[in-house]
C-alpha cells in the first residue's frame, strides 16, 4: 500500500501466529538473557510486549493512522482536509494543550481503542460528510490522529507525540518543502523506525508552493534521505491541503491500510523485531567452547589448596599403622594401638565406605562434617585464583561485557564456598579399602608363633616348678643340642620378630599403592567439584547466551 511500485497493494502482513511466535521469541530471549541483557533495553522490550498484548486484546478491525511532523508542516490542515471539516485548529491558534484530535470512519466508534490511545477530542465522520470528502466507503475502519509537533519547544507536547506514536498502527509523516530534511524528524524518528517501513507513509505537503519540476526534485531528494535512514522504497506523496493536490492518492493509500485491517500486526511485529535488533547488539554471534573436564593443572592446584598432600600422607601412615597392628609381634601390638589414628585426628574417613542403610544422599550430605585439615597457604590460594581467572578469561572471549563478566564471575566463586565444597569432597571420599588378605595370613602365623613361644615358656615354668618341689623330672628332649622348651620359647619369639621385620617393607609398598589409589579417588572428587562449581556455571551462562541468540535471530528473521 505504501511502496513506490504498488502504492495500493496490501502490506506483506504477518499472520497472528507469526506475531505470536515473534512475541514468544522475544519473551524467551528476555528470560534466557536475564541480567546479562541491559536493564534499560529489557524494560523497553517489556513495554513493547505489554503494548502488543493490549493492542491485540482490543476488539474491532480499526486501523490507527497518526499524522506526525514538525511545526508548520500543515498536519492540522491536512487532517481537516481528509476529514472534510475543521476538526483541528490550524496555524498560530493551534491549542497549546497536549490533547490528541481523532477522527473515526465507519460504524464502530472505536471507543475502547481511543481510550487506550488517550484521545480526548474525538470526531465521528458521518457517511454523508465522508461521501462529500470523496471517500464514502474506502476509509471505513480508519482512526486518524492529529498529534502535537514532534519538534515543539514544549516538552509535554513532544512527550505526548512520542507516547501516541508508540501506540499507532501506521505512521503518516507530514513535512513540507522547507523542513523535509529536518534533522529531528529524520534522526530521532524516521531513522529509528527502520523496522516499520511497511507501515510508513511520507507526505510532502504544501507542494502547491513549488513548480512541478521543483516538487519532483524535492520528492527525489526526500526519497534519498529516507533510503539513508534505512527505509528505501518508502512511498512519498506530493500533496497540498490547500488546493487538494494529491488528496485522492493519499485517501487511496489510507483506504488500503483500512481495508487490510492488518496494519496493527505489521506495526507490532515491527516493534518486536526492532526490540530484538536492539537486544541482539548485546549478544555475540557464537559462544566460546568450555571443555567438559577441568584442566589437570587446575585440579592439582585445587588439590593443594584442599590439603590433599596432608591427607595422602595420613593415608600412608594409616596403612602402615594398620599393617603393623595386624602383622606385627602380638606381644607389642598394644604399643601400636596406643598410637593416634592419623585420619581420625583430621576428622576424616575412619571406616571406609560412607554408605549407611536407610540414609539417602541428601541426609548423608547433611551429616558430613568439616575436616580438621590445615588452611591453604597463600601461595596455594594464589595459584587457584590465577588458574580460575585464566579459565574465566578463556571462556568469556568474544562475549559482550555483561556476559563476559558473568562468565568470569562464575569461574571464580567465593573462596569460602569453594573451600567448603573441596573440604566436603574430601570428607565424603572413602580413604580406606578392604584389608589385604596377607594381613590375615601373617596375623594367624604370628599368633601361632606366639602360642609356640608361650608353650615353651609354660614348659620351662613347669620344669622349674617340678625342680623346686624336688619332683623327678622327665627326660627333656633336645634338638640340635637345644632343649625343646627353650627352642620353642626363643624360636617363636625370634621368628615372630623376624616376620614382623619382613612385613615392614611389604607394608611400605602397600602404603604407597594405597596412596596412589586414594590420590586418584580424591582427584576425581575434586575434579567433580571443579565441574560443578567452576565449569557448570560457565556452561549454564553460555547455554543461556546461545538460547538468547537463537531466540533473537528467530524474531529478526520473522519479518
Amino acid at each position: 500500500m505504501m511502496r513506490r511500485r504498488d502504492r495500493h497493494a496490501k502490506p506483506n502482513a504477518p499472520s497472528a501466529e507469526q506475531l505470536r511466535g515473534a512475541v514468544g521469541g522475544l519473551i524467551g530471549a528476555i528470560d534466557a538473557g536475564g541480567s546479562q541483557l541491559p536493564a534499560d533495553e529489557v524494560a523497553v522490550a517489556e513495554k513493547v510486549l505489554k503494548k502488543a498484548s493490549e493492542r491485540l486484546d482490543i476488539a474491532g478491525g480499526n486501523t490507527i493512522v497518526a499524522l506526525a511532523g514538525a511545526t508548520g508542516s500543515g498536519k492540522s490542515s491536512l487532517f481537516n482536509r481528509i476529514v472534510g471539516s475543521a476538526v483541528a485548529t490550524v496555524g498560530m491558534l493551534r491549542p497549546t494543550t497536549t490533547t490528541i484530535s481523532s477522527a473515526v470512519w465507519g460504524q464502530d466508534p472505536a471507543t475502547e481503542l481511543l481510550d487506550w490511545v488517550g484521545s480526548a477530542s474525538r470526531h465521528r465522520v458521518s457517511p454523508q460528510r465522508a461521501e462529500r470528502s470523496g471517500a464514502a466507503e474506502d476509509l471505513d475502519g480508519l482512526v486518524l490522529l492529529d498529534l502535537p509537533d514532534v519538534d515543539s519547544h514544549r516538552t509535554a507536547h513532544r512527550a505526548e507525540a512520542d507516547r501516541v506514536l508508540a501506540l499507532t498502527d501506521v505512521f503518516l509523516w507530514v513535512t513540507d518543502p522547507q523542513k523535509y530534511a529536518d534533522g529531528i524528524l529524520h534522526e530521532e524518528y524516521i531513522a529509528k523506525a527502520r523496522a516499520h517501513q511497511a507501515v510508513t507513509l511520507v507526505v510532502l505537503n504544501q507542494a502547491d508552493r513549488l513548480s512541478p519540476e521543483d516538487a519532483q526534485a524535492c520528492k527525489a531528494h526526500l526519497q534519498q534521505l529516507l533510503a539513508a535512514d534505512g527505509l528505501p522504497g518508502t512511498e512519498v506523496l506530493l500533496v497540498s491541503a490547500k488546493t487538494g493536490l494529491g488528496m485522492d492518492e493519499l485517501r487511496s493509500a489510507l483506504a488500503a491500510a483500512a481495508r487490510a485491517a492488518t496494519a496493527a500486526r505489521v506495526r507490532l511485529l515491527g516493534d518486536v523485531v526492532q526490540r530484538a535488533e536492539a537486544l541482539r547488539t548485546h549478544v555475540a554471534d557464537s559462544e566460546p567452547h568450555v571443555q567438559a573436564d577441568p584442566d589437570p593443572d587446575l585440579v592439582a592446584a585445587l588439590a593443594r589448596t584442599a590439603g590433599v598432600p596432608v591427607v595422602l600422607a595420613s593415608v600412608e601412615k594409616d596403612y602402615r599403622r594398620q599393617a603393623a597392628a595386624r602383622t606385627g609381634w602380638p606381644f607389642t601390638r598394644w604399643l601400636r594401638g596406643a598410637r593416634p589414628d592419623p585420619l581420625r585426628r583430621l576428622r576424616l574417613d575412619s571406616g571406609g565406605s560412607k554408605k549407611h542403610s536407610g540414609v539417602n544422599d541428601a541426609e548423608l550430605g547433611a551429616m558430613v562434617a568439616r575436616s580438621s585439615l590445615p588452611q591453604a597457604t597463600p601461595a596455594a590460594r594464589a595459584a587457584v585464583t590465577t588458574l580460575t581467572r585464566r579459565l574465566g578469561v578463556k571462556a568469556s572471549q568474544g562475549l559482550p561485557p555483561l556476559w563476559a563478566q558473568a562468565v568470569e564471575q562464575a569461574a571464580g566463586p567465593e573462596e569460602d564456598d569453594l573451600a567448603d565444597a573441596l573440604d566436603q569432597a574430601i570428607v565424603g571420599t572413602p580413604l580406606r579399602d578392604r584389608r589385604p588378605m596377607w594381613w590375615a595370613a601373617v596375623g594367624v602365623l604370628q599368633w601361632v608363633l606366639a602360642l609356640v613361644s608361650l608353650a615353651g615358656l609354660l614348659w620351662l615354668l613347669l620344669l622349674w616348678g617340678m625342680s623346686a618341689l624336688q619332683i623327678p623330672l622327665p627326660e627333656t628332649p633336645f634338638y640340635y643340642g637345644v632343649p625343646a622348651p627353650t627352642g620353642l620359647l626363643f624360636g617363636g619369639l625370634v621368628a615372630g620378630l623376624v616376620l614382623a621385620l619382613l612385613c615392614a617393607p611389604l607394608a611400605a609398598i602397600g602404603a604407597r599403592r594405597r596412596r596412589l589409589k586414594i590420590e586418584k579417588r580424591l582427584h576425581y572428587a575434586i575434579a567433580e567439584v571443579a565441574k560443578n562449581r567452576l565449569l557448570a556455571p560457565q556452561r549454564e551462562i553460555l547455554e543461556r547466551h546461545r538460547q538468547t541468540r537463537e531466540h533473537l535471530d528467530a524474531v529478526r528473521n520473522s519479518i
